[in-house]
């Protein structure tokens, strides 16, 4: 608030912006060095834990010892109960041999990030690809527990194509790894068959969680995208724009089983496209058929004569019967719940 017996010199408003805009960096910057510490931390305490309990054979008593003594030394710091530190040992034996814990993507996260990838998954493999993507993509710990559940990685580049083909390397490689298969519209709320025009509007509706399903870098360009061919009037159900691949994504739906003539229809999409939007610095542009069903015989002999690159995957929006479905708890109860449960991830707690 300006006082009012202050008259400010030219150029203070950009000053003041410039300093905020410093301290705000400060700070993250800050935070950023304290939780790296406070990871360091818990992955050492976690390591000795670990240590002990191969020379000395410590057990549960133990360790519930060490959290009363730590805790009675150090009384302000929180997140030293036996849970914790139980967490902390799990932590050091799932990064136990890979190199200093803050030069690996689990060293840059928040504590509550990786108590997730400790909890929900088994494999180093699977763990380190959602602690590399969470830094990567700044992933909330709801994102990446919703990712997990939700096999992001299984699902990432295994949906059939002719990319490889029709596409130079790296791009081909880089347009396989968004295809996915099936995609996941449980956020649709949607049950039994749906018409595609029903599909398509309730993916327009919830545009930030289809964007998320997608996978990082796409922008959405339109639906029902019209284009006139010399008085023919034709419509792409979804257009997207990949910012990191610089191309147009055509994305066209299908709610029944996969036949080849869409792979035709998906073709001349693409071709016009490139055609009316691509300009000479954008790679070429891509399409994606999302159906129903589809049968991986039917979908290689497509994708064989097709000219543009295309990738044929399916979608599921349904994982449970409706009576189990309506049974469990909305996502934001399960949230809650597990804020409450969970030690805190203040780096100076």
């Amino acid at each position: 608030m300006v006082r009012a017996d202050i008259v400010l010199p030219d150029g203070y408003a950009s000053t003041l912006d410039s300093l905020k805009r410093r301290v705000r960096d400060a700070r993250v910057r800050a935070q950023r060095t304290v939780n790296t510490q406070l990871i360091e931390l818990y992955w050492h305490i976690g390591n000795e834990i670990l240590t002990q309990q191969d020379r000395q054979g410590w057990g549960t008593g133990v360790v519930k010892q060490l959290a009363t003594d730590l805790r009675g030394e150090f009384p302000e710091m929180k997140g030293l109960s036996p849970s914790n530190l139980q967490y902390m040992r799990a932590f050091a034996a799932a990064w136990h041999s890979s190199g200093p814990i803050s030069q690996q993507p689990a060293g840059k996260l928040p504590w509550g990030h990786i108590m997730v990838l400790i909890d929900k998954l088994n494999d180093a493999e699977p763990r380190n690809w959602y602690a590399a993507a969470a830094v990567e993509y700044g992933w909330s710990r709801n994102v990446l527990m919703n990712m997990i559940m939700n096999k992001s990685m299984e699902r990432t580049g295994v949906a059939p194509s002719n990319f490889s083909r029709q596409l130079t390397s790296p791009d081909s490689e880089l347009a396989q790894q968004v295809a996915k298969d099936p995609y996941a519209f449980e956020f649709l709320g949607l049950s039994g068959e749906v018409a595609e025009r029903d599909l398509e509007k309730a993916l327009t509706e919830k545009i930030v969680e289809t964007l998320r399903e997608l996978g990082p870098g796409f922008a959405f360009v339109g639906r029902q995208v019209h284009f006139d061919v010399d008085g023919d009037d034709f419509y792409i159900d979804m257009l997207f724009f990949h910012v990191q691949q610089l191309r147009y994504f055509v994305i066209e739906l299908k709610t029944g089983k996969f036949q080849p003539e869409y792979a035709g229809k998906l073709n001349f999409y693409v071709a016009l496209v490139d055609d009316k939007l691509k300009l000479p610095v954008h790679g070429e542009t891509v399409g994606i058929l999302i159906c129903g069903s589809k049968n991986e015989h039917t979908v290689r002999y497509a994708l064989g004569r097709a000219d543009s690159p295309m990738a044929i995957s399916t979608y599921t929006y349904e994982t449970l019967p409706a009576g189990e479905r309506d049974a469990l708890p909305a996502a934001d109860e399960l949230s809650a719940a597990f804020d409450q449960i969970e030690p805190p991830t203040n780096p100076t707690e």
